[in-house]
Formats: structure tokens, sequence, C-alpha cells
């Protein structure tokens, strides 16, 4: 038998990509990939997050779970934003194997299987220094391993700084991958029989202007490719939604009409104190604009924190109005926890927990109806879906979806219904 390797995801779309291009290179040597811990395995990976302290914990709780399950000779290789600040005492207390951080992880899938072979030692092989300029780092794939969808990420870092937020002192200065990198590995993806291209970024907007171009001219280019069904772009700051890149999407066939809008917060004070750089009306008004170019049906997805420090009932209750006047279809809700090293962490006007949890609710509850008020206009109308895994995947406005087919088929259906999750309820049209 082979070996066989655990392979786990924490945080966001880019780290989704990361851990794709790990798991892509690891297979490519053979070795079969697991997102099971039952049964043997001889390694594992683990891509961390570091968002909030919650994520460090849970980082903190699997690695420690895996080393048990891999026992003495298993090697355990542990990247991402969480181990970018973990000290070397700390990753072999805990018997991590190699230690990268938000950066070297193109080389952990070869030092993975060297150990794998050769037997265990301690490699730390991060960037002490994260602000340090840098090139590019490549990852690329030629066929999704752990999803249906190809997870492209194509930019790196951020130098926004919003006072909650702890990931650009982690990921360091922003870095753009060149763009004859990013068509060469759309054809192979299309080559393999892909059909979903997901362009991913820690700040996905800025993307180019390191290297004298900008999203909306990688759009056009990839919009001129044969054979790519779809294109979907991840979080974008509602700031970086221009009217270049408005264009260049109304014109690419591929791209799916969806796009991932952040608000944070309905009331300028907070988004003030956020440093957010924008204003509550400011990103009505983005979302009326996109709409105008790219059509009604567009769903704007947002992410929503709530209890920010300073938040009042009714800079609250400017959320939700601000929630319903952008029209929002899914929408995320976290509420604030303080993240040590943050701005905001230091700031006055603490919300209270049970306050935070109410007002976290309540915003979920909106959001499930906004949802749901969104979903039922496709009821009775035909929509084509991207099966990801057992008979389930996502309509091109990124609607869940339910109906017969094969894993990575597209199916045409006709929408018959859609249950109290949102999901929709269709059958096949062919």
């Amino acid at each position: 038998m082979g070996l066989r390797v655990f392979v786990h995801v924490f945080g966001c779309r880019s780290s989704l990509c990361e851990g794709e291009y790990i798991a892509g290179a690891l297979s490519a040597h053979g070795v079969s990939i697991t997102e099971d811990l039952s049964g043997k395995i001889d390694g594992a990976v683990i891509v961390t997050c570091s968002v909030t302290q919650e994520a460090d914990r849970k980082c903190r709780q699997l690695v420690r779970r895996v080393r048990r399950v891999l026992g003495d000779s298993g090697v355990l290789a542990v990247c991402g934003c969480w181990s970018q600040s973990l000290s070397d005492d700390a990753a072999r207390e805990m018997g991590i194997d190699i230690l990268a951080g938000s950066k070297g992880k193109n080389t952990l899938p070869e030092i993975m299987m060297t150990m794998l072979n050769e037997g265990r030692k301690f490699i730390d092989v991060r960037t002490q220094n994260i602000f340090t300029p840098s090139d590019w780092e490549e990852l690329s794939i030629d066929s999704p391993v752990m999803h249906s969808r190809a997870f492209m990420k194509i930019q790196d870092g951020c130098n926004h700084f919003c006072t909650y937020c702890i990931i650009p002192y982690l990921r360091g200065r922003p870095v753009s991958r060149p763009t004859e990198s990013i068509l060469s590995e759309i054809h192979r993806l299309i080559d393999n029989g892909c059909n979903e291209v997901v362009f991913t970024g820690i700040h996905l907007g800025i993307y180019g202007q390191d290297i004298n171009t900008s999203l909306a001219e990688l759009v056009s280019n990839v919009s001129e490719i044969e054979g790519l069904n779809r294109l979907r772009l991840g979080s974008l700051e509602p700031f970086c939604l221009s009217d270049d890149l408005l264009s260049a999407l109304n014109e690419c066939d591929a791209f799916c009409p969806h796009l991932h809008l952040p608000m944070q917060s309905g009331d300028d004070n907070v988004l003030s104190r956020m440093r957010r750089g924008y204003t509550a009306s400011e990103f009505v008004g983005v979302c009326e604009k996109a709409r105008s170019v790219l059509g009604d049906d567009l769903h704007i997805s947002s992410d929503i924190l709530v209890g920010f420090p300073g938040e009042s009932e009714s800079a609250f209750m400017n959320t939700l109005n601000v929630m319903r006047d952008s029209g929002l279809g899914r929408v995320h809700v976290f509420p604030y926890s303080e993240r040590r090293g943050t701005l905001a962490a230091e700031m006055p006007g603490q919300v209270p927990h049970a306050e935070k949890v109410s007002r976290t609710s309540r915003a979920i509850a909106l959001g499930q109806e906004l949802y749901t008020g969104y979903v039922s206009r496709f009821v009775g109308r035909d929509a084509e879906v991207l099966i990801e895994t057992g008979n389930r995947g996502h309509t091109r406005h990124y609607i869940d979806a339910e109906c017969d087919g094969m894993d990575n088929e597209i199916v045409k259906v006709r929408v018959k219904g859609a249950g109290k999750d949102g999901r929709l309820e269709c059958v096949r049209r062919d």
C-alpha cells in the first residue's frame, strides 16, 4: 500500500487554494490524499487560519489530535497564518516536523516527501520578517484534488489594516501573480476537464497594482479563453469594484453573476472606527451600480461583523437597515471577538457578550429572510447547476441547489421550489 497523507484546511478561499496545491503536489508523487483521520496515515498537512483567537484554538487542537493519530513515525506539516507567529519551541512541543508560515508552502511537498522516505526532523521554512518585499510564490495545479471547482490564488498580502484584523501582520505586503502564469494554469485546468475557476486573494481587488496591470485587465484576458465555463471572484472590498472591472465582468461570458462584498457594518461611525474606507450610503451605491451593469438578478453576498467596540443599539439597527437597502442575498454574520495585536482590542466601548449574542442572532435571522427572498425569484425558471458532490452544487448565481448528476457535471435544470434552508429543488431538463 502506498503512502497516505491527511490534508485539512482552515480559513479562507486562499487557504483552500494553498491546500489544493499541496495536495496536488503530493498526489503527483503517488501519495493518496485523505480528509479522514480514521485508518492508517503516514503524514498530515494542516493549512491554518488565525483570523480570530477561536481559529487559533481550533488549529492548536487539531495539531495535537493529529500528532496523536500519527504516533512517533508520521510526518506533520503545518503552514498558514497561525503557524506564522508560532515559536519554534511551541512547534516542537506539539510535535510539528515542518513549519511553514504564510510563505514557504511551495517547498513543503518536496520536504514532506523526503521526510516520509527518510524519517522525521524539525525544519522551519518560514519568512521571519513578513514585511520584507518578495516576489510571487508560485503555487499551481493541473486539476483540483479536493474540490470540483478550482480555487486559484492570484494575489496575497494586504495593506489596508482594518482595526480588527490581524491578517496583514501575518500575510505581509501585497503581491500579485503574473498574468501569464494565471492564464497558463487556466488552460491546463480546462484541458483536464475543470468547469469552474474561482479567483482568490487576501485583498483580491488590488490585484495587479504591483505589476502594472489590474483585475479588470485580467478578467478581459480570461474572457478570451475558449472552454472556460465558469469564472468566479472571491471576496472584493466594495471600494475595489471600479467601472472598468464592472465593464470587464459584464463582457466576460464565463463570469458567474455573484459578488461577495463584505459590508461589516451599516453605521458610519462604526465603519470609520473599523477603517473600512467607505460609508454606509457608499456601500449601498456600489450595490446599485453593480446591478445596473450586471443585472437585477446579480447575487450580492456579504459579511457582517456584529458587536464591534462602540456599536450602540441604534448603530446595529443601521446595519440591519443597510442589509435591506443593499438587497443582500447570502449573509455571513460574525460576532466581534477581541484579537490581540489589533487596534480594536484596545478600543473603549467593548460590547457585552450577551448583547453580541443577541445581535448576532437578529442579524442571522434577517440574513436568512433576505436570502430566502432572493432565492424565491428563481422558482419556475431554468438554471444550470455545477454538481460538486452528492447531487449538490451551485447555480451560476451561487445558490445552493440539489439535482441528479455526476460530480463536476453542469446540469441544465428547471427550478421547482426552494427549501427552508434556501436550497433549490431542481429537475433535469435533458
